[in-house]
């Protein structure tokens, strides 16, 4: 008895969808590892950053420089320059000098 043309056409088709299918699966396997673990990475260490905010610190928001004077729920009010305080939203907060 020979195999008939359909048997071998449906063989070959469900290798295809199953190599499909580990296509896929490593595609979406090195998008995870170079572009979505990285970036929860960083948002962990800024959001470490943000909770870790005292007034007293000089920080960097929204491109200005200033001294940290009261901290918010939500916002903060920094002093960039003597008697000129600016509220400011947490988001805004770049970075934190040492």
């Amino acid at each position: 008895m020979e195999p008939s043309v359909d048997s071998a056409v449906n063989v070959a088709q469900t290798g295809n969808t199953w190599g499909m299918i580990l296509y896929c699966a490593v595609v979406f396997g090195i998008i995870y590892l170079l572009i979505v673990r990285p970036n929860k990475k960083r948002m962990a260490e800024y959001q470490k950053m943000l909770d870790s905010l005292k007034v007293g610190n000089r920080v960097l928001a929204a491109g200005i420089y200033g001294t940290i004077k009261k901290i918010g729920e939500t916002t903060i009010d920094v002093e960039i320059a003597k008697g000129v305080v600016v509220e400011v939203s947490k988001n805004a907060v770049a970075g934190v000098e040492k």
